[in-house]
C-alpha cells in the first residue's frame, strides 16, 4: 500500500480538515451573534424567528453549535490514533466520552422540533390551537440543548473530553505546546462557565468572554498538527519529525 492511500494519513488529513471546519464554525458563531442578535429565550421569539427567514432562524437556534459538535466525531478518531501510545485508557475514555456527548447534544437539540411547531402556530385557526402550540413549544424550551439536563451533562462530557485529551497532549511529543495549552485554556474555561452558568450566570458570562480567544487559536494549532502528522505518515515521530517509537 502506498503511503499517499494509507488509512492513518486519511484519518489525520480527516480530523485536520475537521478542525478546520471547527474554526469555521467558531467565526460563523460570532457574526450571527453580532449581526442576528444572541439565542431567543422565549417561544413567541422562536416562532418568529423562523417564519421571518429559515436560514437566520438555524444560525440563532445555534445549529453552528450543533455543526461543531458533530466535527468531533472527525478530530476525536485522529486524535485517538496519535495519542493512544501515549495514554491509551484515558484517550480511549475521553474519545467515548466525546462520542457519548455528541450522542446527547444530537438529542437534546430542538431546531427541527421548532420549525415544526412554528409552521403550525403560523398556521393556527384558533386562540385555542396557537396557546395549545405555545405550551408544546414551552415543553421543547425547557428539555432543549441549553436548558434541560441532557443538555447540561452534554456539555460536561464534550467539555470534559476536550480538557482531558488536551492534557493528554501537553504530555505527547506529538503535537506542539502551543496547541495543548490552547486547548486545556479553551475547554477548562468553557467546562468551567458551563458548569456556573446554572448556579451563577454573572460569573458565567465574563468567562464565555476569556474563552473564545482560546478556542481560535486551538482549532487551527490542532488542524496544523493533524496535516503536519498525515505528511509524516505512520512513524511515531514528535513535533519536530524526529522518530520516538520504542522510547520509555
Amino acid at each position: 500500500m502506498s503511503q499517499k492511500n494509507n488509512p492513518l494519513q486519511i484519518l489525520y488529513r480527516m480530523a485536520g480538515l475537521g478542525a478546520g471546519l471547527q474554526f469555521i464554525l467558531v467565526l460563523i458563531m460570532l457574526a450571527a451573534a453580532i449581526t442576528l442578535g444572541i439565542i431567543p429565550t422565549t417561544v413567541e421569539e422562536y416562532f418568529r424567528i423562523y417564519q421571518n427567514n429559515l436560514l437566520a432562524g438555524m444560525l440563532q437556534d445555534d445549529f453552528t453549535s450543533l455543526l461543531m459538535i458533530s466535527t468531533n466525531l472527525f478530530t476525536f478518531p485522529g486524535l485517538y490514533a496519535a495519542l493512544k501510545t501515549d495514554n491509551k485508557p484515558f484517550t480511549a475514555f475521553a474519545t467515548v466520552l466525546t462520542f457519548q456527548g455528541a450522542a446527547v447534544a444530537f438529542a437534546s437539540h430542538s431546531g427541527f422540533a421548532f420549525m415544526h411547531l412554528s409552521a403550525k402556530y403560523a398556521a393556527a385557526a384558533s386562540d385555542l390551537q396557537r396557546s395549545q402550540l405555545l405550551a408544546a413549544g414551552e415543553a421543547v424550551l425547557a428539555n432543549n440543548l441549553w436548558n434541560g439536563t441532557g443538555g447540561f451533562m452534554a456539555g460536561i462530557l464534550l467539555q470534559g473530553s476536550g480538557l482531558l485529551i488536551s492534557a493528554i497532549m501537553l504530555c505527547s511529543k506529538k503535537f506542539s505546546k502551543l496547541t495543548a495549552i490552547t486547548g486545556i485554556l479553551g475547554n477548562g474555561l468553557d467546562l468551567t462557565q458551563h458548569l456556573l452558568h446554572l448556579f451563577l450566570p454573572s460569573l458565567a458570562a465574563p468567562i464565555q468572554m476569556i474563552m473564545g480567544p482560546f478556542y481560535m487559536l486551538w482549532f487551527p494549532l490542532l488542524g496544523r498538527d493533524f496535516f503536519r502528522l498525515a505528511r509524516q505518515g505512520t512513524t511515531d515521530q514528535d513535533f519536530e519529525g524526529n522518530t520516538i517509537m520504542g522510547k520509555k
